[in-house]
C-alpha cells in the first residue's frame, strides 16, 4: 500500500493548477460516466419490462389466431407474427439445456402467464447462446409450435451518443480549466507580489479585488509588506544616524591626537581614529546601499567602464588592470546602474589591494544580456567555510584578512547589496594556486518607460 501511495505521489503533477485541474476532471468524468450507465441500466429495465408485458399479451394472440387457423395458411401468416425480439416456426424446434439467463428467465415467465393453462409447453435453451431460448407449443391440432426467443438486453443506443458523451466531458474539462485558473490567480500574483519585493525592501502593492478571502490575503499581505519596510527604515535611520554623528567626535580627537607629542600611543591613537572614521562612513554606506533611492539605468558600455577603472587605479598607483575574457571586447551597449557598478567593482577591487599587491579584472559576455566580472588577486585568500559568512555586514576573519588591515567587515556586505539591486550575484571562490577570485554575474536592467 505504502508503494502504491508512493507511486501515485511521483506520477502527481508538480504544479496546484495541474493538481486541482486532474482532481475536478477526473471526478466529474466519473460521475458523468456512473450517470451515464446508471441512465442507460434503468432504460433497458423499463424496456425489458415493457417488452415483457407485450410479450404476454402478443404471444397469448398468436397461438391464439394459429390455433383457429387452416392448417395450410397458417405457414403464411408467420412473417405477419413475427416480432423484433421473437419469431415463429411451425415445428419441433431444437433441443438443448434448461434456461438458466436472467433475461431469458423473466420473459419465460411471462410466457408462462401467457400459454397456461390452456396450452402445455416446454422450454430449453440454446447452444452457444446463453441468453437464446424456444418455447415449444403443440396447437389444437397436434401441429407443433416453436417460439425462437432472443432477448434483447435494451434498445439500440444511439449513433450520436459517443458524440454527445465526448462533447459532454469537453465542456467539463473546460469548466474545470476555468474554475482552477480562477482560483489558483490570487496565488500566483501573490507569488508574484513576494518576488517583486526586491533587495531594497520597498513594498510592492497587491490588488486587493476579487473574491473576499482573496481581499482579505491581500490586505493582510500589504499590511505585511508595510510593516517591514518601516522595521527596516527605522533600523537602517538609526545605523546611518549613529555612523554620522560618530564622524564628529572622531574629527575632534584626531584634532587633539595631531596636538599630541609624537609617541608609539599617538601612532596608536590615529590609527584606532582612522578604524573609527571607516567604520563610520562604511555604516553610512551600507545604510544607502540597503534602502536607498535607485538610480536609473541607461545604456553602458561595460568595457568602457572597467577599464576607466583600471586607468584610474593605475593613475593612482595600484596595478590594477583590465582585460575582457575571450579576445576582442563585445562593443554592444549593456543596460544597468552604472554607479551601483562601480561602488561594487571599486569595492572589490579595494579588498583584493589590501591583500594582494595587484589585481586583475576581467569581464565575459555569454549572451548581449548577461555578463560575467571576476576580480582576481593573488592574495592569502579565504578558508572554504568562509566563502558565504564574509558577506556578513561587521563579519572579519581572524586569519590574513582581518581587522589589521584597514577592513571593518562591510565592504563586501555592500558590494553583494548592491549586486542585488543590479539584479545580479556576487560571489567568491578560491583560486587555483592562490588568491582570491570575486565573480559577479549580472543580467542588463530593464529601464523604466514613462508613460
Amino acid at each position: 500500500m505504502k508503494r502504491l501511495a508512493a507511486r501515485l505521489r511521483a506520477l502527481a503533477p508538480d504544479s496546484l493548477f495541474a493538481r486541482l485541474t486532474l482532481i475536478l476532471l477526473a471526478g466529474l468524468a466519473a460521475a458523468q460516466f456512473l450517470s451515464a450507465m446508471l441512465t442507460i441500466e434503468e432504460r433497458n429495465d423499463a424496456s425489458m419490462g415493457a417488452m415483457i408485458d407485450y410479450v404476454e399479451v402478443d404471444l397469448r394472440t398468436a397461438v391464439a389466431l394459429l390455433d383457429r387457423l387452416p392448417h395450410d395458411e397458417r405457414a403464411a401468416w408467420l412473417p405477419r407474427l413475427q416480432r423484433g425480439g421473437y419469431r415463429y416456426a411451425l415445428g419441433a424446434g431444437e433441443a438443448g439445456p434448461p434456461v438458466t439467463a436472467p433475461h431469458s428467465l423473466r420473459l419465460l415467465a411471462s410466457v408462462r402467464r401467457a400459454l397456461t393453462p390452456g396450452h402445455a409447453f416446454n422450454a430449453n435453451a440454446l447452444a452457444g447462446d446463453a441468453e437464446r431460448f424456444q418455447v415449444h407449443v403443440p396447437l389444437a391440432d397436434g401441429q407443433p409450435l416453436t417460439v425462437d426467443f432472443r432477448p434483447r438486453r435494451g434498445l439500440p443506443l444511439s449513433e450520436r451518443l459517443p458524440y454527445m458523451l465526448a462533447a459532454q466531458l469537453a465542456l467539463v474539462a473546460l469548466a474545470c480549466w476555468l474554475a482552477v485558473r480562477l482560483a489558483i490567480r490570487p496565488l500566483r500574483t501573490l507569488a508574484q507580489a513576494a518576488d517583486a519585493l526586491g533587495p531594497d525592501l520597498r513594498p510592492v502593492r497587491m490588488p486587493e479585488q476579487g473574491p473576499s478571502e482573496v481581499v482579505a490575503a491581500a490586505r493582510a499581505f500589504n499590511a505585511m509588506q508595510q510593516r517591514i519596510a518601516a522595521y527596516v527604515d527605522e533600523r537602517l535611520r538609526i545605523l546611518a544616524a549613529i555612523s554620522h554623528d560618530l564622524q564628529t567626535p572622531i574629527t575632534r580627537m584626531r584634532l587633539r591626537v595631531d596636538l599630541m607629542d609624537e609617541s608609539p600611543q599617538q601612532q596608536r591613537l590615529i590609527d584606532d581614529l582612522q578604524h573609527l572614521e571607516d567604520l563610520a562612513r562604511q555604516g553610512i554606506g551600507y545604510a544607502r546601499a540597503m534602502h536607498g533611492q535607485l538610480e536609473a539605468a541607461r545604456a553602458i558600455d561595460p568595457n568602457d567602464l572597467l577599464d576607466a577603472m583600471a586607468l584610474d587605479y593605475r593613475d593612482s598607483g595600484a596595478d590594477v588592470a583590465y582585460a575582457s575574457a575571450g579576445g576582442a571586447p563585445v562593443l554592444t551597449p549593456f543596460c544597468t546602474r552604472p554607479g551601483a557598478l562601480r561602488r561594487v567593482v571599486t569595492n572589490l577591487v579595494d579588498n583584493g589591494l589590501k591583500y594582494a599587491s595587484e589585481v586583475r579584472i576581467e569581464m565575459e559576455r555569454a549572451a548581449p544580456e548577461l555578463i560575467t566580472i571576476r576580480v582576481l588577486d593573488r592574495g592569502p585568500g579565504i578558508p572554504e567555510a568562509a566563502l558565504e559568512q564574509v558577506f556578513e555586514p561587521f563579519y572579519r576573519l581572524e586569519s590574513s584578512r582581518n581587522r589589521d588591515t584597514g577592513g571593518t567587515g562591510l565592504g563586501l556586505a555592500i558590494a553583494r547589496q548592491l549586486a542585488l539591486t543590479l539584479g545580479g550575484g556576487l560571489t567568491l571562490h578560491n583560486r587555483p594556486g592562490g588568491g582570491l577570485e570575486a565573480r559577479l554575474v549580472l543580467r542588463a536592467v530593464q529601464p523604466k518607460v514613462n508613460a
